[in-house]
C-alpha cells in the first residue's frame, strides 16, 4: 500500500490549524518535481469536497480557469459543514449549515461555476456514510461525458471527511471510468517539503492564470463563517496565516 492510501489523520490532529503548521515560505521555497496538469484534455468535471470551502481552497483556481474556458464545473459538497464548531447547540449547527451553504453558493458565482450540489451527510461523519456518497457520486458522475475527470480531496488529506470523499470518489471513477485527481488542502499545514507520507511522483501543478488565481482569493472571502467565530472562546477555522499559506502554495493534484 502506498502513502496516497494511508490514512494521514494523526499527523493532522497532532498539529492543529491553530498551531500555525509548515511555514509558507518553506514551501515556496522547495523545489517541487511536479508535472504541469494538461486541463486541455477535461471536457467537464465534478469537483468534489467535504465541506464548503473545500473546492474553493485546494482547487478554486483550476474550477475557474476550466469554467473560464468554457468547461461545465459542477461542485458537490458532501456535507453543509455544521459540525465547524462543536460548542454550538443543534439549533446552532442548523443556522451554520443553511449559512455554509449560501457562502458556498456565493463561491461558485464568484468562479463562474454551476450552482453546487449539496448532498447534506453529516460533517464529521462522512466515514460512516462513504458507500452512500460512492453511490451519489456515481450517479452524478454516470450522467456526464465520457472521459469526464473528478477533482477530489485527497485520499491522504489528513482530515477524516477529506479523505473518506477521496476515497468514495475514487470508487465512484472506478465505476464510471471518469478520470480521478485529487487536491490536497490540509496537507500544506501537516507536511514538510520531502515528506514521505506524500506521494511527490504523482503530483502535478495546475498551471492558472492571474485572473483565476484573483477569482480564488475573491472566492475564498465568501466564506465568512469560517474566519469569524461564533464566541470569543470558539477559534476561527481558518485562521488568517492558513488561508494565506492556502492562497500562495498554489494548486496540485494527484494522479
Amino acid at each position: 500500500m502506498t502513502a496516497a492510501f494511508l490514512s494521514n489523520s494523526a499527523r493532522l490532529a497532532a498539529r492543529p490549524l491553530t498551531c500555525g503548521g509548515t511555514p509558507t515560505h518553506q514551501w515556496l521555497n522547495a523545489r517541487l518535481d511536479a508535472s504541469p496538469l494538461d486541463l486541455s484534455d477535461c471536457p467537464e468535471i465534478v469537483v468534489a469536497g467535504a465541506h464548503p470551502d473545500d473546492e474553493t481552497l485546494g482547487f478554486g483556481a483550476t474550477a475557474s480557469q476550466l469554467a473560464a474556458a468554457g468547461v461545465r464545473v459542477q461542485i458537490v459538497s458532501a456535507s453543509d459543514g455544521g459540525a465547524a464548531y462543536a460548542s454550538q447547540s443543534v439549533l446552532q449547527r442548523y443556522r451554520l449549515e443553511r449559512t455554509r451553504r449560501a457562502e458556498l453558493h456565493r463561491a461558485a458565482r464568484v468562479l463562474g461555476v454551476a450552482a453546487p450540489i449539496c448532498l447534506g451527510l453529516p460533517d464529521g461523519e462522512i466515514a460512516g456514510h462513504e458507500q452512500r456518497l460512492a453511490d451519489l457520486l456515481t450517479e452524478i458522475l454516470a450522467a456526464k461525458p465520457l472521459g469526464t475527470w473528478c477533482a477530489a480531496t485527497w485520499r491522504g488529506d489528513g482530515h477524516p471527511d477529506h479523505e473518506a470523499v477521496g476515497r468514495a470518489a475514487a470508487v465512484a471513477a472506478g465505476r464510471t471510468g471518469a478520470v480521478l485527481v485529487e487536491y490536497p488542502v490540509w496537507m500544506w499545514h501537516w507536511a514538510r517539503p520531502g515528506d514521505d507520507a506524500v506521494p511527490w511522483q504523482r503530483m502535478s501543478t495546475a498551471p492558472v492564470d492571474v485572473a483565476a488565481t484573483e477569482r480564488k482569493r475573491l472566492a475564498a472571502q465568501s466564506f465568512r463563517s469560517q474566519f469569524l467565530p461564533p464566541t470569543h472562546d470558539d477559534p476561527p477555522v481558518l485562521p488568517p496565516a492558513v488561508l494565506h499559506r492556502l492562497l500562495a502554495v498554489g494548486e496540485v493534484v494527484f494522479r
